[in-house]
């Protein structure tokens, strides 16, 4: 069960980071600026987070294989739109389905583990899942890059809609939401949405797994999907196979970073809050030395900066274990997708940013790429300064209640 639905989740993130590499071709099809090329990934990742509380409840209340599959329809839709749509309007909305399809899978993946596997196996498998959507983002890279080389946009895409569309039949063939294939939807009622999401949110963990979420994600996120691929060959001046290596470096170290951080987090839970803390700041320390050295930053400093980059996606999943440990398993996907929106939230934030300043200053050349990437300092030490205040009101309320689900937040911290 977990691998079927790991499989959707890896198609998600393949469906999801195609345009990384294919930014500069979608320029060049669409006749679109930085700012309007944005677009695609800021409205698609839009969608993703708007969607992930209605999502996680979905999922806790009607299953996770009806959200697969329909998750697997919507993204199939998509890239055939994509595929075949010659206007920037219509490329667009195309990418907008992709986001809706792709919001459906991790939340629903998590939801699918509580349900399979028990507690303290957990924090492993969601970071064993993160392998998913790294082998997922390792295929949106080279594959991806040489497919469009040798057949052009549309045949790339129309075969990306069709790596969707296949799976759809064994999910819901053979996919069961919990063991003995019991039912799960139930009645959802207003009131029992309103009362669920309010008893999520008012658990210091799930805050404080939101923001971990937000502040480690957001970096890798915006490279890895949109702005990486320009930013070595336009702004650093590398070849594009050159650049096409360096974001496969940052995916297979994330895989390997996700073995650790799995058996670190597995064996010492108490740990997770500052490992991720420490990534954080390492990945601050490393953008400072990259933006001051570039537009010339030697090759080997550029593999150390996307190696630190890739312990971004390893450490967003200890956002997760938090709201885990801080909600009973009836609200698994309701904390999960609360705490998902964190880092898209953010990575949405970082984009547009880093699109709207790149149109500013693009005549500033290579410039422009240290000006725009600047500014996501602005996010870390917002995210920063929130994992620090939640991590203490998370550690003062496990010094009053020491069982596993931890208490709301007192009224006066509510904010």
């Amino acid at each position: 069960m977990w691998l079927l639905g790991m499989s959707v989740y890896a198609i998600a993130v393949f469906q999801r980071s195609s345009l990384g590499v294919a930014g500069l071709a979608a320029a060049a099809h669409f006749h679109a600026g930085p700012a309007a090329l944005s677009l695609f990934t800021i409205l698609q990742l839009s969608v993703y987070a708007l969607m992930q509380v209605p999502v996680g409840l979905l999922a806790d209340r009607v299953g996770p294989r009806r959200m697969l599959a329909t998750g697997l329809m919507l993204m199939a839709v998509g890239q055939l739109g994509v595929a075949l749509s010659d206007q920037l309007a219509g490329g667009i909305a195309a990418r907008v389905l992709v986001g809706a399809g792709d919001a459906m899978s991790f939340v629903s993946l998590l939801r699918l583990i509580s349900a399979w596997f028990p507690a303290h196996r957990c924090a492993l498998m969601t970071q064993l899942t993160s392998l998913a959507g790294m082998v997922g983002n390792l295929a949106s890279v080279l594959p991806m890059s040489a497919l469009l080389h040798a057949y052009g946009w549309t045949p790339t895409f129309l075969a990306n809609a069709g790596v969707a569309a296949v799976m759809l039949l064994p999910v819901v063939l053979l996919l069961r939401d919990r063991p003995g294939g019991r039912r799960t939807a139930g009645p959802i009622h207003t009131a029992s949405v309103r009362r669920q999401l309010a008893e999520s949110w008012a658990q210091p963990g799930t805050r404080l797994g939101t923001w971990t979420h937000m502040c480690t994600q957001f970096s890798s996120c915006v490279f890895g999907l949109l702005w990486g691929f320009p930013f070595l060959i336009k702004g650093e001046g590398l070849h594009t196979a050159t650049a096409g290596v360096l974001l496969t470096v940052l995916v297979l170290a994330g895989a390997a970073l996700a073995q650790v951080f799995g058996v670190v987090s597995s064996r010492w839970p108490t740990v997770r809050h500052r490992l991720a803390l420490g990534v954080v700041v390492t990945t601050m320390f490393s953008w400072t030395i990259v933006l001051l050295w570039s537009p010339h930053v030697p090759l080997p400093v550029l593999v150390v900066h996307i190696i630190v980059l890739s312990a971004g996606g390893p450490a967003s999943m200890l956002g997760f274990e938090h709201a885990r440990e801080a909600n009973p398993p009836q609200r698994a996907g309701t904390a999960s997708g609360l705490v998902n929106i964190g880092g898209f939230s953010a990575s949405v934030v970082a984009m547009l940013l880093i699109g709207l300043a790149l149109q500013v200053f693009g005549g500033l050349g290579a410039t422009a790429y240290t000006i725009a990437f600047a500014l996501q300092f602005l996010l870390f030490a917002v995210g920063l300064r929130q994992m620090v205040r939640y991590g203490r009101l998370v550690a003062a309320v496990k010094g009053r209640a020491p069982q596993r689900t931890l208490r709301a937040i007192p009224v006066g911290h509510r904010r």
